[in-house]
């Protein structure tokens, strides 16, 4: 795959900015701990499942106070339907238990403490910041790593090369904008099976396009 050259990037980026520099993540929370579950549940498993679990889970279990002391059993039986759902289920309780011990019962707001707690990687605790609190980072998930690839901006073969390729070579102040617009362009756009590349904001910088047969 060729790498894209720095006019090129410079195309996609400007499309990035112009199309997603509003867009918002679409996991369903109103504060900041619903959104990390929403993220930790969000992992392999659609959004769009994950809105469909949260809302029993959050009724039942408002803050970590209640989840802390949750019932196992009960809160695998709310995520059952999730991927990975006993670990998720695991997770989540720990989590919680973690922040009401060590943070007061305040979710932290610090990337390295968010990935001290059960069930939150780089990723996990990347998106959170991006989301809540609009930092100036990349996280790589699967829609990302696949435009990134497609368009020539990384051929690294990890997450964690993909995301310093990106970091790289979409350097500034709107790294947040590019994550945010490479998940939905990914998602909607340049999917994994049959990508619309008719809806293409550059098709004219896309390494992967004659790759792809016909719908």
């Amino acid at each position: 795959m060729k790498k894209a050259t720095k006019k090129e990037i410079e195309i996609i980026k400007q499309a990035f900015v112009e199309n997603y520099s509003d867009a918002v993540t679409e996991l369903n929370y109103r504060n900041d701990y619903e959104l990390l579950i929403a993220i930790i549940l969000s992992a392999q498993c659609t959004d769009k499942r994950v809105n469909i679990i949260t809302p029993a889970l959050f009724e039942k279990y408002p803050s970590v106070k209640e989840l802390a002391v949750a019932d196992l059993e009960d809160v695998k039986a709310l995520l059952n339907t999730c991927s990975f759902f006993n670990n998720k289920a695991k997770n989540i309780i720990k989590m919680a238990q973690s922040v009401l011990s060590e943070y007061d019962g305040e979710i932290p707001h610090d990337q390295k403490k968010l990935m001290k707690l059960a069930g939150v990687g780089n990723k996990t605790a990347n998106v959170f910041m991006i989301e809540f609190e609009g930092a100036n980072l990349m996280a790589v998930d699967t829609h990302v790593f696949r435009v990134s690839h497609r368009l020539g901006l990384s051929d690294g073969k990890t997450v964690d090369i993909t995301e310093a390729d990106l970091v790289k070579k979409l350097k500034g102040h709107d790294l947040h904008i590019f994550h945010q617009a490479m998940v939905l362009f990914g998602r909607y756009i340049c999917k994994a099976v049959k990508p619309e590349c008719d809806k293409c904001y550059f098709p004219q910088v896309c390494k992967s396009k004659s790759g792809f047969k016909p719908a």
